[in-house]
């Protein structure tokens, strides 16, 4: 199979499932359906389109899925899908809040080789291979800008804005923020309050297709599909502000303090 094979259907996969989730929300809205069941309903819908489409396009390939059991069998499999369906339940259950994403990513044999992460109450999306653009956008002039969770921001990112005297840019969710930093939006995303594979796997597949940084918080690599799909912390950033960004982090008397907290 060709690398863009998987590109095209990491991008298929993603696209559809923002399409069935932008249906679903508007018709729970206009039914006044509340926050809490408009979240579990995007969440199964997602999985359902996700898995469906896998099971037509990849029947034979694994999958590591947020919405779904994971029985270890991708540990024996050179090819594994690693997907969030529905990345930001919170802000797809309160419209009309556009901070949400679908996350698709392929790793194989050690590497995440595809990946696409879409936005569709955007109408953007953002994919490897041919798709992608290769090279960040020209930085805008004027401090730092590290995208921060609008509700939860970890204490790390907060010091790390003071030392460096940057501007914490709130917004949704994971995806979201690592696409702020593919589009220019910001300079950065720095998380160290932990996430699972799902998480960040299709944003930093995209993110380094980008010519974008990633990394740990440590400068160490990140890697997929092991048998704990816990992810620590994060670093996506353009390329020439890693190095500030990750000798800063090493001095804050916090660097490690949100490492092994679990959700």
């Amino acid at each position: 199979m060709t690398d863009r094979t998987l590109h095209s259907s990491s991008r298929d996969l993603a696209e559809q499932a923002g399409a069935v989730l932008l249906e679903l929300r508007a018709r729970l809205r206009a039914e006044g359906v509340g926050p809490r069941e408009m979240k579990r309903a995007g969440d199964r819908a997602a999985q359902e389109s996700i898995a469906g489409g896998l099971t037509r396009l990849h029947p034979g390939d694994a999958v590591l899925s947020e919405e779904a059991p994971d029985d270890l069998r991708r540990l024996s499999r050179d090819r594994v899908w690693i997907v969030d369906p529905l990345d930001g339940t919170r802000e797809f259950g309160e419209p009309p809040r556009d901070d949400w994403a679908v996350h698709v990513a392929v790793w194989e044999r050690g590497e995440l080789v595809a990946g696409t992460v879409a936005l569709p109450a955007r109408g953007v999306v953002h994919s490897t291979g041919p798709f992608a653009a290769g090279r960040p956008p020209t930085r805008r002039p004027g401090p730092l800008r590290l995208a921060v969770s609008r509700s939860r921001p970890n204490a790390l990112v907060v010091d790390l804005s003071e030392r460096l005297q940057a501007e914490l840019v709130p917004m949704g969710s994971a995806g979201v923020k690592a696409m702020a930093v593919v589009d220019g939006t910001v300079d950065a995303y720095v998380h160290a309050g932990g996430q699972f594979e799902w998480d960040s796997a299709a944003p930093v597949a995209v993110a380094r297709a980008h010519g974008l940084h990633t990394s740990r918080t440590d400068g160490s690599a990140l890697r997929y599909n092991a048998p704990d799909p816990w992810l620590p912390d994060l670093v996506v950033c353009r390329p020439e502000v890693a190095d500030l960004l990750l000798t800063t982090i090493a001095v804050l008397p916090d660097a490690g303090a949100d490492r092994c907290l679990r959700r």
